[in-house]
């Protein structure tokens, strides 16, 4: 049973919250963090806990908005400082799908073809359908800068980042193929990409209520980086390094979500790029409390309640784990509570709240 939420009465500190993970005030509490909740365990959440209606944002501009009303209350109520939102740019891009094998079994889920791409010659990058962001509706963004409760911020990004978009838009095979037989056009492609999402950006930190970038560009799987580190650091990290730079600018911390084993770049990361912050974290690669010991002085620590935990535990297992993040990693400061990667479909709602219900246990 939840014993905090939702909230009767949030107060969220978005400023608080800001200055907490860069180490510019002590606080007694640990804050939340999350970097995406899946519509599957919003929902329930959503009509039976915010007793609120749910809708299909798919069906209008109305249903839309209504939609946000509920994913902004959703944030506010459960205790959260920000809202965190995300979109990309409408690439086309070849994806495989199925039936979804988490809770709500009507839904598809769909992933990136590994073999085939759209880009895998000069001919096809010439072609290529290029989307523009001056063409690009904002209004979702603008909607929910607009329509925050007071005290709240506004984290938000492009949705994936420039290796994550080339992966995609290549394949990773192709990727890989080309970086022996035509980096030249990796070159190109993260070239193109590069300026299209600093372009979107310009866009983001405009929004007033924008209290941080947390960027996602998943580059490594459980044992390595995807492609070699020096292949990183020559078509991707200059351009993260752009993005940091242009948030920086703004004065606003630039965090990273990256899955998977890149502790060889997180040299670069920390002291070239300037990230503020890093989430994502997986027990079977490096759990966030081992992370903090190496790092930890330098950035801050986002999430860390490993997904098997969030997917396979009970509801105690799922307590115990967040409490035992709260009292090492909390204790050390800069740093905030929530999962290891996002909310999966596959998570239920129950393990998510009792997270979350954990976390507010602690300072409330």
């Amino acid at each position: 049973m939840q014993k905090n939420i939702p909230l009767k009465n949030p107060q969220p500190n978005a400023e608080e919250f800001i200055n907490i993970l860069l180490g510019k005030s002590p606080s007694k509490r640990v804050p939340l963090v999350e970097y995406i909740v899946d519509d599957v365990v919003m929902k329930p959440i959503v009509t039976d806990l915010l007793e609120r209606n749910w809708v299909d944002p798919s069906e209008n501009r109305e249903a839309q908005q209504i939609y946000l009303n509920n994913f902004i209350e959703f944030w506010f109520r459960l205790g959260y400082d920000f809202v965190r939102f995300e979109q990309p740019l409408p690439f086309d891009i070849k994806l495989l799908e199925a039936q979804d094998t988490g809770f709500d079994k009507s839904k598809k889920r769909s992933w990136v073809d590994l073999q085939k791409g759209n880009i895998t010659t000069w001919e096809d990058f010439e072609k290529y359908n290029w989307p523009k962001v001056e063409e690009m509706d904002f209004w979702q963004f603008e909607y929910i800068n607009d329509h925050l409760p007071d005290g709240m911020g506004f984290i938000t990004c492009h949705a994936a980042g420039i290796f994550e978009n080339m992966s995609q838009l290549m394949s990773y095979e192709g990727l890989c193929l080309s970086l022996f037989d035509n980096p030249k056009l990796i070159q190109a492609v993260s070239g193109r990409l590069g300026e299209l999402l600093l372009a979107f950006y310009e866009h983001l930190l405009d929004l007033d209520h924008v209290i941080a970038i947390l960027q996602g560009d998943d580059m490594g799987f459980r044992t390595e980086t995807l492609i070699s580190p020096d292949d990183l650091r020559k078509y991707i990290l200059p351009w993260h390094k752009k993005l940091a730079a242009l948030t920086h600018e703004h004065n606003l911390p630039y965090f990273l979500h990256s899955c998977g084993n890149i502790e060889p770049i997180y040299e670069e990361l920390i002291e070239d790029i300037k990230i503020d912050g890093k989430h994502s974290f997986e027990d079977l690669i490096i759990p966030a409390d081992e992370f903090q010991s190496k790092y930890g002085e330098r950035i801050a620590v986002l999430g860390g309640v490993d997904i098997n935990i969030l997917a396979k535990g009970t509801t105690d297992e799922v307590r115990k784990r967040t409490r035992y993040l709260i009292e090492t990693c909390g204790l050390s400061g800069k740093y905030a509570i929530g999962s290891g990667n996002s909310i999966p479909s596959y998570v239920p709602a129950e393990n998510y709240l009792a997270m979350v219900d954990e976390a507010l246990i602690c300072y409330l």
